[in-house]
């Protein structure tokens, strides 16, 4: 992805690397790349929210750096800290070659300049240890940084974050402003644990990524599992689409669609039949309670995506 690709070119080369999307998905990464905004990405889990970094990673040829953020997450975990081993061994050297360091030094205040020549070794970017965010600013060509589900995060972090994507710089005590030697790509995602907050959405670009139709996840199983049948492919998302309907703990995700098309596959299927649905729905769900819910419905279900794959094979 370069400075000259149109909208269409990005998500012509998404599709190449097997990244289905819509137009909205590849104008919010055509705009991201356009005017150096981060890219704050929202939607329930599996609707391929990660899955745009890394495929943005890929077409732009850039390392993706990911931070995965949690409750307690700092700075130190975040952006750096210091090699205090390494610390530790210079001040021992240094404690070995004092008599040397001071000869022929003129009274305390003389003494006093010399070692304070050597305050700055200590904290300078030779003893940093970088993490993924001052990884991203250092990077020479730059990097695709990818913020994940950052509502698991504290408001504290969130707030830390604001300097870094409003300007693509942090503030290190020790060692002043640092700021990105090539601006990175920065998507943030969230799965809408907690509301975020204006300050942080004002500085991003926004995108809302949700379950996708029946025609997008139809041409995403035939991109990433070819070997399904146009059949089977209709059926089983037209079954997983019902399911999504149902009042279920957790909604199957892109993919889990994806990994139920290749285990029906290996099954050798070319039909839905209700007990090899049965035998596979914990692959779709992951809580028994709503495989409980699910397979009462099972056959109805069954019985729709039959019409859907018939309806198609039609038209």
């Amino acid at each position: 992805m370069t400075s000259g690709d149109s909208v269409a070119d990005i998500r012509g080369r998404l599709g190449e690397i097997g990244y289905i999307c819509d137009a909205g998905i590849a104008t919010a990464l055509y705009l991201c790349r356009e005017l150096d905004k981060p890219l704050l990405i929202e939607g329930p889990p599996g609707v391929g929210k990660t899955e745009l970094a890394k495929a943005a990673a890929s077409i732009t040829g850039r390392p993706l750096i990911r931070l995965q953020c949690y409750e307690g997450l700092d700075e130190t975990k975040a952006l750096y800290e210091w090699k205090y081993g390494k610390q530790l061994l210079y001040t021992q050297v240094l404690k070995e070659k004092l008599g040397d360091l001071l000869q022929g030094a003129k009274g305390l205040k003389d003494s006093l300049g010399r070692l304070h020549e050597f305050d700055d070794t200590f904290f300078s970017e030779e003893f940093l240890e970088p993490r993924p965010l001052l990884k991203a600013l250092w990077e020479k060509d730059g990097a695709v940084l990818l913020i994940d589900e950052i509502d698991k995060a504290d408001d504290e972090f969130e707030a830390f974050l604001l300097e870094l994507l409003s300007d693509y710089q942090i503030s290190v005590p020790e060692l002043g402003t640092i700021k990105a030697r090539t601006t990175p790509l920065v998507f943030l995602t969230s799965n809408n644990k907690r509301e975020l907050g204006d300050a942080l959405k004002r500085r991003c670009l926004h995108l809302h990524i949700p379950f996708p139709d029946m025609a997008l996840e139809q041409a995403i199983i035939k991109s990433r599992v070819p070997q399904a049948e146009p059949r089977l492919r209709a059926q089983l998302v037209s079954f997983v689409q019902g399911l999504r309907k149902l009042d279920l703990k957790k909604l199957p995700a892109v993919s889990e669609t994806i990994d139920w098309a290749r285990t029906l596959v290996l099954l050798n299927a070319k039909d839905l039949q209700p007990d090899l649905v049965r035998s596979t729905l914990n692959v779709l769900l992951k809580y028994q309670d709503d495989i409980v819910e699910a397979e009462p419905e099972v056959g109805g279900l069954i019985a729709t995506a039959h019409k859907e794959a018939e309806y198609r094979a039609i038209n």
